[in-house]
């Protein structure tokens, strides 16, 4: 006579109060159905679908041509005002896009995370992935206005991942930050966009960084999306860049990484209390 017996796997956290790497590893299949999800439910049921990743960028790159590049002349490096405004908003949609989805994810997934153990960083990351996906699909127009404009591409690309990694570690370690503030304090939502809008006009998307008095230039490269979109334009397009920028961007993208994170490991255990 056979039996079968019945083989259930429980998915615990690691020791301590948060997941480890070696949780996230092992579930970071999770990860990718998580973002899908995302990106499944963000252009469900809607008119323009996927075009809406292309809008994002090219709205803003029209209306800041039209203001800044036709009517107050606004400096371009030697570039195409459209080309350079669009190019700086490239990775600057990328980080607004990313932190406004993943700063209210834990909030809108509340029954999700307190049902089932996973990593719950998974949940913002997702939102950020999900941001990475239309700024990948944003970037054809870029080579588009390359082509059109005949602005071959730099040989600075070989930078080009290092520059991405100031962004990607500025963002995740703002939405980890956010997020984890968010779901004991709901009225964030309504300070973010707000927050946003004031970093555009502190960082170099609708103009250049040679414009910033010299003596305001250190204080303002603290932000790290000024290394981000100067960055962008010098490994894409070749504009000039100051290499002060980008040491500080490289050493104040990751301590905000790290702390948000840190801060995000510390409250985990507290989300399905207050959710």
């Amino acid at each position: 006579m056979t039996s079968h017996a019945n083989h259930h796997t429980v998915i615990t956290p690691s020791a301590g109060n948060a997941p480890g790497l070696a949780d996230m590893w092992d579930q970071r299949e999770l990860l990718y159905y998580l973002a899908l999800r995302d990106v499944s439910v963000r252009y469900k049921q809607t008119v323009l679908g996927i075009a809406w990743a292309f809008l994002q960028p090219v709205l803003p790159a029209i209306v800041f041509t039209v203001f800044f590049g036709n009517l107050a002349k606004m400096p371009s490096e030697g570039i195409p005002y459209a080309l350079f405004s669009f190019a700086g908003l490239l990775p600057w949609t990328f980080f607004s896009s990313g932190v406004s989805q993943a700063a209210t994810s834990l909030v809108n997934s509340t029954n999700l995370f307190t049902k089932v153990y996973f990593p719950r960083v998974f949940i913002p990351l997702a939102s950020i992935v999900t941001a990475g996906f239309d700024a990948l699909v944003s970037s054809l127009v870029l080579v588009a206005l390359m082509l059109y404009f005949r602005v071959p591409p730099s040989a600075n690309m070989l930078f080009l991942p290092l520059v991405l990694a100031i962004a990607v570690a500025f963002t995740i370690g703002t939405s980890a930050f956010l997020s984890a503030f968010a779901i004991r304090y709901r009225d964030v939502r309504y300070i973010i966009p707000f927050m946003i809008q004031m970093l555009l006009f502190l960082c170099p998307v609708a103009y250049p960084a040679s414009i910033v008095p010299e003596k305001w230039r250190l204080l303002w490269a603290i932000n790290p999306m000024v290394a981000a979109v100067e960055g962008f334009r010098w490994s894409i397009l070749g504009t000039p860049l100051d290499l002060r920028t980008m040491l500080i961007g490289g050493i104040t993208a990751p301590l905000v990484l790290v702390l948000g994170v840190k801060y995000f490991q510390k409250v985990e255990s507290t989300f399905a209390d207050v959710a």
